[in-house]
């Protein structure tokens, strides 16, 4: 019997921003925003979804004047990622 996909990795903005974080641990707000093509509105809707479940962390801090908002995987986001990759290997061995 197949398993249940992760609903929350299961949203094509937040798997995007994951696999992002997979391979680089921490980046802004700004890049993500540039690679998925994402509104500011839509991406930090998803960021905040994925900081709800202990997937990333987000910190905000000040470049002088200017806001900045990066992002952190977790460990328990890197377990969550790792588990969604394995399950779809298995509906594709169907």
């Amino acid at each position: 019997m197949l398993k249940k996909l992760d609903p929350i990795l299961h949203s094509e903005l937040r798997l995007a921003i994951m696999s992002l974080l997979i391979s680089l641990s921490k980046t802004d707000f700004t890049y993500l925003k540039e690679q998925t093509n994402a509104t500011s509105g839509n991406l930090s809707v998803q960021i905040t979804k994925l900081e709800e479940v202990g997937y990333i962390t987000v910190e905000k801090s000040f470049k002088g004047k200017m806001p900045q908002t990066s992002c952190s995987i977790t460990k328990k986001g890197v377990n969550a990622f790792e588990q969604y990759v394995n399950d779809l290997k298995e509906y594709l061995k169907m």
